[in-house]
C-alpha cells in the first residue's frame, strides 16, 4: 500500500500526480494504465500514463471488449474495502497527533502496519507450506508398512498446528 499525505483538502484529480509518483517509485515495471474512479474526470494522460475511468457501455463493443472493461473496473472496486479496513483496524478513524505532520506520522504507521500485516501473513503461509512439504517427503521415504503406522501422527498433528 503506498500513501500520500496532503497539507489541504484537494480534489482526486490533483492528487493523481502525487500518488502515481509514490506507487511508480514502488515498482520496478512502469506503470503504463491508471484505473481510477469518476472522480479523477478531466485528464486522459498524467506523467505519460493512461488514466482509464468507468463509461457506459457502448453499443459498438464487442463482447469481449465488455468483458475486459467489466474486469478491469471490477478489480478497482476491490480496493476500496481495504481502505476501509485501514481505517477501522489501524485507528485512522480518528487521529490523535497534532497538526499536519502529525497526520503524515498517523497515516504512514497505519499504511505500514498493513505492509507488515500483509508481508507476516505471506511469511506464515510459506512456513506451512513447507512443513506439509516435509511431511510428505518423510511419508515418501518411509517404506509401506511404515508409512501406515505414522500417517495417523502425522494427521493429528496438522490438525494441531
Amino acid at each position: 500500500m503506498g500513501v500520500a499525505s496532503h497539507n489541504k483538502n484537494e480534489h482526486d484529480s490533483k492528487t493523481l500526480e502525487a500518488a502515481l509518483v509514490s506507487a511508480q517509485s514502488n515498482r520496478t515495471k512502469p506503470i503504463k494504465e491508471a484505473i481510477c474512479d469518476r472522480g479523477y474526470r478531466g485528464k486522459k494522460e498524467v506523467l505519460s500514463i493512461e488514466i482509464s475511468i468507468p463509461s457506459k457501455v457502448l453499443k459498438r463493443d464487442t463482447k469481449y471488449q465488455k468483458e475486459v472493461k467489466r474486469e478491469k473496473f471490477r478489480r478497482r472496486a476491490a480496493i476500496e474495502p481495504i481502505i476501509g479496513h485501514v481505517k477501522s483496524d489501524h485507528r485512522m478513524a480518528r487521529n490523535y497527533l497534532k497538526g499536519f505532520v502529525g497526520d503524515e506520522m498517523n497515516l504512514l504507521l497505519a499504511a505500514s502496519a498493513f505492509n507488515l500485516k500483509k508481508w507476516m501473513n505471506n511469511f506464515i503461509w510459506l512456513i506451512f507450506v513447507l512443513k506439509i512439504s516435509l511431511i510428505i517427503s518423510a511419508l515418501r521415504e518411509q517404506k509401506s508398512h511404515e508409512r501406515q503406522k505414522y500417517v495417523q501422527l502425522y494427521l493429528l498433528f496438522l490438525r494441531l498446528w
